[in-house]
């Protein structure tokens, strides 16, 4: 690639996120990151056609390998993790099945989190067993049920910290240490909720940072990407099977939008966990209200180690309503003015769901029985889940005052 990508040595991270993985184009003196969308590159020597052929080429052959505007958000994104390397994907889901499927294959065994983000929970649990990977489903907030979990053939420690949609913690320097310490090769985290404005798992002890950059990096809900984050040899042989043999690459132009948020992730973050507080504070004094889960509240069961372990506590959070939660997320869905009744997470604007507990535990959570009580322990019935976005805060209180 012509031109050097910014560094990031000594930077902070406002720096960092602005200027790492970009720099001034030679040929046309370009400030801002260029849109690369071709497909295929003419070398500019003789290279053989195979992905592995390209590993020893500086340049690019084959988009689907490697493209210019893809790289500058990969060194970008390991600059902001204090990583050597990052390696997009097509979606976070993507990214979770190429580190996960890469890395682990038959008689392998991986520990995943009893509650954790649906599509990992469905990918481990009706996917992964029939490729012959063992997977076992625990309280990774429990260190003891970890260690109890791990048997001689475990490679991989997943974890997702906060996790969706419980809002629960886990230690990663103390499950990154129990699990190498017991022969456990991988560690990894999806970090998504935490970014890393709040959070860097490799500091900890973690191998592998996994993101949806659907979310808080990329930030405005317009482009779907996922990444994976570790050490470059691993990375670099990660990308020949995980991108090339699985294929799920991110399109130059998502890597270009992602780009342009990632740019302003420090001062969004900033800007979510401020207003996330203030409407945290009110929701907990409602009488509508039962319970609510948010890291930077001291009534949150592990915000000691929120505290310890996040520098930004987020936009995220859940709470419980005395009424029926379909009732209230009925009228949601009809009354709310700003706040959006949708899926998704981590955008600029604010969005809240209803998880119900029996739709959950019926399509996802289907474990054993005593996992599943401490599940309808923790969330009752139900819980709304709320991403706030960068509104005024007491915007934000008004709109859900009228609903509650």
């Amino acid at each position: 690639m012509a031109g050097k990508p910014g560094g990031n040595s000594g930077w902070h991270s406002e720096t960092t996120a602005v200027h790492a993985g970009e720099f001034v184009d030679p040929a046309t003196r370009a400030s801002s990151p260029n849109l690369v969308m071709s497909v295929t590159f003419a070398p500019e020597e003789v290279t053989g056609f195979s992905a592995r052929d390209e590993q020893g080429y500086e340049g690019f052959v084959y988009g689907r390998v490697s493209s210019p505007t893809v790289a500058q958000l990969q060194a970008k994104l390991a600059a902001l993790e204090g990583a050597e390397a990052a390696l997009c994907f097509g979606s976070g889901v993507a990214a979770a099945h190429a580190v996960i499927c890469g890395r682990l294959g038959r008689g392998d065994h991986l520990i995943v989190p009893d509650a954790n983000y649906v599509g990992i929970a469905e990918l481990a649990r009706d996917t992964l067993p029939r490729f012959g990977i063992e997977v076992s489903f625990v309280d990774v907030s429990r260190p003891e049920e970890v260690a109890a979990a791990i048997r001689p053939n475990t490679r991989m420690l997943w974890l997702e910290t906060p996790a969706n949609p419980t809002m629960k913690l886990c230690d990663i320097a103390e499950l990154a240490r129990l699990a190498h310490d017991r022969g456990v090769r991988d560690v990894a985290v999806d970090s998504t909720y935490a970014t890393p404005i709040a959070t860097q798992p490799l500091t900890l002890g973690a191998d592998f940072v996994v993101h949806s950059l659907t979310k808080y990096i990329g930030g405005h809900g317009d482009a779907m990407g996922g990444a994976v984050i570790g050490r470059k040899a691993e990375l670099d042989a990660l990308n020949l099977e995980a991108t090339v043999h699985f294929g799920g690459v991110l399109s130059p132009f998502n890597a270009w939008l992602i780009l342009r948020g990632a740019a302003t992730l420090p001062i969004r973050m900033r800007a979510h966990e401020e207003a996330a507080l203030k409407v945290a504070q009110f929701l907990e004094d409602h009488p509508a209200v039962s319970r609510v889960f948010y890291p930077g509240l001291p009534s949150h069961p592990q915000h000691e180690l929120a505290k310890r372990q996040m520098r930004n506590f987020s936009g995220m959070m859940t709470f419980q309503t005395k009424r029926p939660g379909p009732e209230v997320a009925a009228r949601m869905v009809k009354e709310l003015e700003i706040i959006h009744y949708a899926v998704s997470l981590g955008h600029h604007r604010s969005l809240i769901y209803w998880i119900g507990t029996n739709d959950i535990q019926a399509s996802t959570f289907r474990h054993d029985a005593e996992q599943l009580r401490r599940y309808r322990d923790y969330a009752g019935d139900g819980v709304f889940r709320l991403s706030v976005g960068i509104e005024n805060a007491a915007d934000l209180i008004a709109d859900l005052s009228r609903v509650l």
